[in-house]
């Protein structure tokens, strides 16, 4: 009985041939003993060449092996035609909203408001006031108190332990950096300053939980984020309570008119607290906000052009991987 590598014995120990292409008793190569027996001499086993189409298929599987949330994603090139589309999309269509007064009045009541709400709220936390936000007010305790900063530091610190627990490092540096915010927002500035902080985080916390909502489209391919299309949602509510707060500061930076003055329910607005029993200057305000939505939107921008090129890395990636099955289907069929 032969097989297609030589005789049904090693020629160099007389052992059962194996299916490999050395000997597992004695270690030879079955092709280079059969030529010693033959012939007196071993002839060179030509090894197959290296290319550089080689290394990037093997790359390639590298990459398909490592864990990535991107395995989620079924079709890589339609995802990154939604990752160019979605951000610019929803905020050209929250600015056509906001120019027409019922929009606007709706983009308000239901996008900017609530995360203006939540901002006062979250900052209020974060200085050691308790605070309950709610639709168009958020009743904040008159002094601090012990139980809200200990809650709120009790919530960060298991983040961080969970975090920890399954390698994911990036939060676990985003949770001391909450920390070490809460200290100085609670032990480092008098009440004082804080309640001016509280006040001004109001649309200040709002774009910056807006740009945190249009942020959170590209991320989380392994949860509800992307497989219940929660991030369309969210998206949407971030670009048009943006544009909402945003949009009335860049009215407002050369006249002052457009400065929402005036009270509600009985109450001063922020911005007439902030001059009024704060010191603040009209310019100073706008400019505060103006400055903080600039920082939102460079954010926002690095966030974007990132999240585009991993997308167009990954469409690459599968294309390679593509070739590569291709190649060795090809490969297969030869022999």
């Amino acid at each position: 009985m032969r097989d297609e590598g030589g005789g049904a014995t090693c020629a160099w120990c007389s052992a059962p041939r194996d299916t490999g292409t050395n000997c597992p008793r004695c270690g030879a190569n079955y092709e280079k003993a059969e030529a010693i027996r033959s012939t007196g001499r071993a002839a060179a086993i030509v090894q197959p060449e290296t290319t550089v189409e080689d290394l990037v298929f093997v790359d390639a599987a590298h990459a398909e092996e490592a864990p990535d949330e991107w395995k989620n994603v079924r079709d890589p090139e339609l995802e990154r035609k939604f990752c160019i589309a979605a951000i610019p999309v929803a905020l050209i269509l929250g600015a056509i909203f906001k120019a027409s007064e019922f929009g606007a009045m709706l983009q308000r009541m239901f996008m900017g408001m609530p995360l203006h709400e939540l901002g006062h709220a979250i900052a209020a936390w974060f200085c050691g006031f308790f605070a309950i936000p709610t639709l168009w007010f958020t009743p904040v305790a008159e002094t601090r108190g012990l139980l809200t900063p200990l809650a709120l530091a009790g919530a960060i610190g298991y983040m961080i332990y969970r975090a920890h627990g399954v390698g994911r490092m990036p939060l676990v540096f985003l949770g001391c950096a909450l920390l070490l915010l809460q200290g100085i927002g609670t032990l480092g500035i008098n009440p004082d300053t804080a309640r001016a902080v509280y006040i001004f985080c109001g649309d200040g916390g709002g774009m910056i939980l807006a740009t945190l909502l249009m942020a959170s489209f590209f991320f989380g391919k392994s949860t509800q984020l992307y497989k219940g299309s929660v991030r369309w949602g969210l998206v949407v509510i971030g670009a048009g309570a943006f544009n909402d707060i945003f949009g009335t500061w860049w009215r407002a930076r050369g006249d002052d008119q457009n400065i929402p003055y005036g009270t509600s329910a009985g109450r001063p607005s922020d911005s007439m607290w902030l001059i009024d029993d704060h010191g603040w200057t009209a310019q100073s305000l706008t400019n505060g906000y103006l400055l903080l939505g600039a920082c939102c939107l460079i954010v926002l921008a690095v966030v974007y052009a990132r999240a585009v090129w991993r997308a167009g890395k990954e469409v690459e990636a599968r294309q390679l991987r593509e070739k590569r099955a291709e190649r060795e289907k090809r490969k297969q069929e030869a022999r």
